[in-house]
């Protein structure tokens, strides 16, 4: 019977549905509120995104601008300046003098017998550090490598390794510094032997072009054997400082160490004297010029020289290089040489 069944509420079978509908459009509703609320604070955003893609910043987009590096490149001849030089070396007769000058930014230059190869003295250290600085730069060799001094690598004279035992080992940035710094023998014949010694070294020298440039002796030869040209080490300078050769993290170690260089009696002090002033330490005093130096000299008595990087007051670059040879341990020789260096700051500078 009827009676005995639970009476059904009207429309129950239509409610569930519609509220589940509901819900469904109420959380629509809200989705879509926070959807759009998202998307209008993101759309700046977002636009200014598609538009970087689409289209490069302007200063991104510009090519980077700098000082020129310059190059080594020989363009106008500072005539009086070569002709000045001349006439020093012609007041010596049994002085054989060689110079030469570039203005790396210009390409300005001046020139006396720049090709005439004359003993290298320990000017030859200069080019050697490039080698090293190279290999360094390639990976051949690292900063620390071992280098062991052997009894064939013991070089009197200048520096203090020869003191060392025989077996001692140096590390390679040591070797490099103190070549530079005191003109250490023993350490250039640690870097000669590294390099992979005379003959392949040479080799390195005539693909730099610097084909006057040779290593015939273990150092000190006191003999001159060893062998370069003003030229030559003005462009051993050169290709460091113009980018051709190293990298600029390497050029910065070709930088400091020859800095530390502590002979400053020749390129330098010269420079000093041909602005009217002469000082104990010329490095000092050219700076209240705003002229720095980076310079290695060479002397083995018979044979005088020095090459130097020349920071000039209106920041232009110049490689400056002189070598003389006459007797032994004659003054004239290392004169000459402050004269002819002193010609170069009168004509680039002039005095205050």
């Amino acid at each position: 019977m009827s009676a005995g069944r639970p009476t059904r509420p009207p429309n129950s079978s239509w409610g569930q549905p519609l509220r589940l509908v509901l819900r469904l459009v109420v959380m629509g509703i809200g989705l879509g509120v926070i959807t759009g609320t998202s998307l209008k604070l993101l759309a700046p955003r977002l636009a200014q995104g598609v538009g970087d893609a689409a289209e490069p910043k302007p200063e991104l987009s510009k090519s980077r601008k700098g000082l020129s590096q310059g190059s080594f490149e020989p363009r106008t001849e500072l005539t009086a300046l070569s002709q000045r030089w001349g006439q020093l070396a012609a007041v010596h007769k049994d002085l054989t003098a060689s110079g030469f000058l570039l203005v790396l930014d210009d390409g300005r230059y001046a020139q006396l017998q720049p090709d005439l190869p004359l003993p290298a003295a320990s000017s030859i250290k200069t080019p050697i550090l490039l080698a090293g600085l190279e290999d360094l730069d390639s990976g051949k060799l690292g900063w620390n490598d071992p280098l062991a001094l052997t009894k064939e690598l013991v070089g009197g004279g200048a520096g203090w390794m020869a003191s060392r035992p025989v077996g001692t080992r140096f590390p390679f940035f040591e070797a490099a510094t103190e070549m530079i710094r005191v003109s250490d023998n023993s350490a250039t014949n640690l870097l000669i032997k590294k390099l992979g010694g005379k003959t392949v070294l040479n080799e390195r020298f005539t693909a730099m072009n610097l084909p006057s440039t040779a290593v015939n002796n273990w150092l000190p030869d006191l003999n001159g054997t060893n062998t370069t040209s003003s030229r030559d080490l003005a462009r051993a300078i050169a290709l460091v400082d113009t980018g051709e050769s190293l990298s600029p993290r390497a050029r910065d170690l070709f930088r400091e160490i020859m800095g530390k260089s502590r002979t400053n009696t020749l390129i330098p002090l010269g420079l000093l004297q041909g602005l009217g002033k002469d000082a104990a330490d010329p490095d000092s005093e050219l700076l209240s010029y705003g002229i720095s130096t980076y310079n290695k000299t060479g002397d083995i008595g018979i044979a005088y020289s020095d090459a130097a990087l020349i920071q000039l007051p209106n920041g232009q670059r110049a490689v400056a290089a002189f070598m003389v040879k006459g007797p032994f341990n004659d003054p004239r020789s290392t004169d000459l040489i402050r004269a002819m260096a002193g010609e170069v700051s009168k004509t680039l500078v002039g005095r205050k």
